[in-house]
């Protein structure tokens, strides 16, 4: 019986690790040693709550609920799992990291409740969605891309934002912030914009092309 737990163990965290070297591949905040754990710690859990207590159950009188334990993983991974989400510039990171974790941690419990097939499907599903669907969708989908600039000249505002809706894109945030050096004022706008991925390089041509103005942040 030991050596199979054993092996539920090893092969939860051989699976963690496997999701975890994508995220390392692409520098994530949780790496394949965060997830190999998260996994291994998950698929112990949960062989902790079956077998755990059956020495406690067999007194008379005794009755317990070997669910308890599992079900405390899947809201306690959360606070991991939020641990690795970064709000910054208007953008929101982390969140398929930790969505990762959230899923490592169900690959685990269910290798620790001997459900290996099922553990193995959910580990390819997993791979799937992080990589497969991000090369199928990479020209179809939209990204965030934050746009900051400098100009003197304010119809460059009007001509950016011209631009940006006729191509059909979605402004999700619009700042400007205008500063006064004597007579010249210069308007400081920062933008972030959802657009499609290969015709990034259009919009960032066209913005530099307007004269009396200067890039100072492209993300």
């Amino acid at each position: 019986m030991n050596g199979e737990l054993i092996l539920r163990l090893l092969l939860a965290g051989v699976l963690g690790a496997i999701i975890g070297l994508d995220r390392e591949y692409r520098a994530k905040e949780a790496g394949f040693r965060t997830h190999f754990l998260v996994s291994l710690g998950s698929a112990l859990f949960m062989i902790v709550s079956q077998y755990g207590f059956n020495e406690v159950l067999n007194h008379p009188g005794v009755g317990l609920d070997p669910s308890r334990v599992a079900a405390q993983i899947v809201s306690g991974i959360g606070f991991l799992g939020a641990g690795t989400i970064i709000f910054q510039k208007q953008f929101v990171r982390g969140l398929t990291t930790a969505a990762g974790l959230w899923a490592t941690a169900g690959i685990g419990m269910a290798i620790g409740g001997g459900m290996y097939i099922l553990g193995l499907a959910a580990t390819g599903l997993t791979l799937a969605g992080l990589e497969l669907l991000t090369i199928l969708f990479r020209r179809v989908g939209l990204s965030s891309m934050s746009i900051n600039f400098q100009t003197t000249d304010r119809k460059n505002l009007t001509k950016v934002i011209d631009e940006i809706e006729r191509k059909k894109y979605r402004i999700v945030s619009y700042t400007t912030q205008e500063e006064r050096h004597g007579e010249v004022t210069i308007y400081k706008v920062a933008l972030v914009v959802k657009i499609r991925q290969p015709e990034e390089a259009t919009l960032f041509s066209f913005i530099q092309s307007l004269p009396d103005l200067t890039l100072t942040g492209l993300e």
